[in-house]
């Protein structure tokens, strides 16, 4: 916890830990809270101001359960390293979460003085015409280039969280914007070519250029119920749909489908339809899963209301 005079352990009132309904309902990175603290550098925490925005996927190994990655983001820093990492449906998959929940996002380009400058010019060409209107960055932490123009969207009071894999350069991104080492961060590995994962929990860092959430490096990103960040990300393919022969089309098989038939003519990025529906499919089945996890719910609520009113029955 901070409270502007530095850091402190806190933990949740029973009240509060006893009428959570799931982990969404605790506190998480980026929370504003109501607390009590003393001078043991202890706090207990209250309650949880409503949140102005809530960063969540799938959550890893858990179907129907959604993970809170951090909260009140007002934009998203999604990193990707041009020398190995570089793949657009990542970043879609990334822009379908911050449009779920109304964050803005910038794409940001690292190690760029790591490829030729055609090779850095064909990847920003393939995004701005997949991707429309979120700005990309080509950034490099170690000639600094591109700090200048991602200083301009960086704002003092404003929350930027920063998305991506491990060893993409997020801990030596926020060391070059404090300006100082503030996060831990690994050599490459030679073995496999790539950083090593060193940010293994969510750390929050205020400066004067914004508010920095680091985030571990995330293997699964997994899809929720993101219907409303589907339609944005995937804004082309949502107004295509509406020249469809039928209303529940599914995009796939039918006759008359507005966008299966743009991208037979190449209108449309055959990679970007099937990352849409890969999405799509992940969505529906969340959706499915969490109406079977609550009917299964609501059975065993029966169950054990009935268990209940025959021991009080046979008590009497």
């Amino acid at each position: 916890m901070q409270n502007g005079q530095g850091e402190f352990e806190a933990v949740v009132t029973g009240n509060l830990r006893y009428s959570a309904n799931s982990r969404e309902d605790f506190p998480a990175v980026g929370d504003w809270v109501s607390l009590i603290y003393n001078d043991s550098s202890f706090a207990i925490i209250h309650s949880i101001f409503p949140r102005l925005s809530t960063l969540i996927r799938q959550a890893v190994g858990k179907f129907g359960e959604r993970q809170v990655i951090a909260t009140n983001i007002d934009h998203a820093l999604i990193v990707q390293a041009v020398d190995r990492d570089f793949n657009i449906n990542h970043i879609e998959r990334y822009l379908t979460l911050c449009n779920s929940s109304g964050i803005g996002a910038i794409v940001l380009l690292n190690k760029i003085d790591l490829i030729p400058r055609e090779s850095l010019e064909e990847m920003i060409g393939s995004i701005r015409k997949q991707i429309k209107q979120v700005p990309t960055i080509p950034i490099s932490n170690v000639s600094r280039e591109g700090f200048d123009v991602l200083d301009t969207y960086l704002q003092r009071g404003k929350t930027f969280c920063l998305l991506g894999s491990s060893g993409v350069g997020k801990s030596s991104l926020i060391n070059n914007l404090v300006g100082k080492e503030v996060m831990a961060t690994g050599e490459i590995s030679e073995s496999i070519d790539r950083g090593k994962h060193v940010t293994t929990h969510r750390e929050l860092i205020i400066t004067e250029k914004g508010i920095l959430i680091d985030n571990p490096g995330m293997r699964e990103v997994g899809i929720a119920d993101v219907s409303d960040g589907l339609e944005v990300t995937f804004g082309t393919l949502t107004e295509l749909s509406k020249n469809c022969r039928f209303n529940d089309c599914t995009h796939t098989t039918e006759i008359g489908c507005a966008i299966t038939e743009a991208v037979e003519n190449v209108e449309i990025d055959r990679s970007s339809y099937e990352n849409f529906l890969k999405m799509q499919r992940e969505k529906d089945h969340f959706e499915s899963t969490v109406v079977e996890r609550r009917k299964k719910e609501k059975d065993f609520g029966k169950v054990l209301k009935n268990y209940k009113k025959d021991r009080k029955l046979n008590k009497y």
